[in-house]
């Protein structure tokens, strides 16, 4: 058996497959897992990967630590969607942090990561009986969470699927300017962008969106397991903050395995026709 997600211009990524451990189609999309043959569990939203188990951290370390270290005191964090739990888990590692609320719209990706998957910890569990002191976790609507959390968070990550059918809205001016209105007066914004090289519109119009919004906006790159790397993330600014400066006496006390903040800088590299069609020089 196998699983490919198939990319445009007939690009797949594929595991084999031992097994298929569920199948559910909740409100919002078709949910998949299966136990594959190097891997570990892989968990797949409408036909598309999410994670890997042995490798998640490739996805997840970067979309949360380096934003995390950059901000001079993150104490209140918002995380849109990251049902699996991997996004929460490495917020929390941060001893800065003194609330992390996490608003999933899908109920069904929380229950199926919390029985089968569990690369959480059991910290879902934790957070939706209200045993996590630093963590809430939400079942609804993030948009709507941020609308009514105006000027109140410091980080928002947005641990959403791709910037294609129903996850476009999450790559909208208008959301944009919600989540910027949530940041406080310092704050850091972050998403997943999508392929460098196979979702390359969806990154330009995600920017170029951000950049009418945010007071600055960068763009990185990281190769993650499981994904047509190398993979995409933006990062909206609001206030005095600088995203290329890190507090790395903070990072001593993470444990890390993909994300190196000592090479910060490496971050940043990106195919040179595509940061030219970033900044609007191609």
């Amino acid at each position: 058996m196998e699983f490919i997600e198939w990319y445009p211009k007939g690009y797949g990524v594929g595991f084999k497959v031992v097994s298929k451990i569920t199948e559910v189609e909740s409100e919002y999309q078709k949910i998949e897992l299966y136990e594959t043959e190097g891997f570990g569990k892989l968990l797949v939203i409408d036909g598309t990967v999410q994670l890997v188990e042995h490798g998640e951290r490739s996805y997840h370390e970067p979309l949360v630590h380096p934003v995390m270290l950059a901000h001079p005191n993150p104490k209140k964090v918002l995380v849109i969607g990251g049902g699996d739990g991997g996004t929460l888990r490495e917020v929390l590692e941060h001893k800065t942090v003194e609330k992390a609320v996490m608003v999933e719209i899908d109920e069904k990706v929380v229950e199926i990561s919390m029985k089968y998957l569990k690369i959480d910890g059991g910290l879902l569990e934790r957070a939706l009986k209200g045993e996590e002191p630093r963590a809430e976790l939400i079942i609804g609507d993030g948009v709507e969470y941020m609308k009514s959390h105006k000027d109140h968070f410091d980080v928002i990550i947005v641990d959403s699927t791709d910037p294609v059918g129903p996850a476009k809205l999450l790559f909208s001016e208008e959301f944009y300017r919600n989540a910027y209105e949530a940041l406080g007066e310092k704050g850091l914004y972050i998403t997943q962008a999508g392929s460098v090289y196979l979702f390359t519109d969806e990154l330009l119009d995600a920017y170029k969106n951000m950049k009418k919004v945010f007071d600055r906006v960068y763009y990185f790159s990281f190769p993650v397991i499981g994904y047509a790397s190398p993979w995409s993330f933006l990062v909206g600014v609001k206030g005095d903050v600088d995203f290329t400066k890190i507090d790395l006496d903070r990072a001593k006390d993470l444990n890390l395995q993909y994300y190196d903040p000592e090479r910060h800088e490496t971050l940043f590299q990106m195919p040179k026709y595509v940061r030219e069609l970033l900044e609007g020089k191609a």
